[in-house]
């Protein structure tokens, strides 16, 4: 009887692992409980490395067959995770991915505040405007955090930067980069707190070239001593009205003739290497 019962015991931790697993495929949920998914086991050894909170992990009986599996759940189980394994259909039914690494992790992110992040003068700081494919906001967090930017604000309309495919493209960075959730007032407060100097990316902006000449002083605008927050946003619709509004120039990377934009992640590359380097 006894070993019948540590048997279900463990089958209703197994299924309060998997019911959870499969709330946080659910945006409100993973708002609500501060808690997201990460699969794969690169992401998962970015996320010990960095230090993140673990609640759980669910396992498929593949990863054991690799020895960078079996080290993965040995530093896990180290750690003092719950590590739990099931068939190879019930994980196929819980991964995000066509092509599963046989491991889900939950794990509590850090929830970064306005009043977390105070860019110091001479940074670059990202703001993420209206971009809907977590693929690009991901993306969008890693090459800020690759290009040494303060941190990264996300705007209303925004992809979660916590769903499972935003946390695959950004790499780790989101475990290591501060990134701000924010609604535009929220925003406005922060930077006009901070003096922080908004550039907003645009197709009819000033030339990057000549913003930066500015920023030196050679345009007569003089140089921008506080720090700059480069703002990118939707490819189709670009930064909203209110956000142009307040920005102090508009900017634009010249391209080639015929060519009619950039990807949002390569735009702002581009901006943020040069507007760091200009500084």
């Amino acid at each position: 009887m006894r070993g019948r019962g540590r048997e279900c015991s463990r089958r209703l931790i197994a299924s309060n692992l998997q019911s959870t697993i499969r709330d946080l495929q659910r945006r409100k949920a993973r708002g609500r409980r501060g808690l997201a998914l990460i699969e794969g086991v690169r992401l998962v050894e970015e996320a010990l490395a960095a230090g993140v909170a673990f609640k759980g992990a669910l396992v498929a009986p593949d990863l054991a067959r690799t020895a960078r599996g079996t080290a993965l759940v040995a530093e896990l189980q180290g750690h003092g995770v719950e590590v739990e394994e099931v068939g190879a259909r019930v994980f196929a039914q819980l991964a995000d991915t066509e092509t599963p690494q046989g491991i889900i992790a939950v794990i509590e992110p850090r929830r970064w505040t306005a009043s977390d992040f105070a860019p110091p003068s001479g940074a670059v700081a990202l703001v993420i405007d209206g971009v809907q494919d977590p693929g690009n906001v991901g993306t969008l967090i890693r090459t800020a955090h690759a290009l040494g930017a303060a941190g990264t604000v996300v705007l209303r309309g925004t992809a979660d930067p916590t769903s499972p495919k935003a946390l695959r493209a950004a790499m780790g960075a989101t475990f290591r980069h501060p990134v701000v959730s924010l609604d535009d007032d929220g925003f406005i407060a922060w930077a006009r707190k901070h003096g922080v100097t908004l550039w907003a990316s645009a197709a009819d902006g000033v030339p990057l070239h000549r913003a930066l000449e500015r920023g030196r002083g050679k345009g007569g605008t003089g140089r921008v001593d506080g720090p700059i927050a480069v703002i990118v946003g939707n490819e189709g619709a670009g930064i909203r009205p209110q956000l142009n509004a307040v920005a102090a120039q508009r900017v634009a990377i010249p391209l080639a003739q015929g060519a009619e934009s950039l990807n949002v992640a390569v735009a702002a590359g581009i901006l943020l290497y040069e507007v760091t380097r200009g500084r």
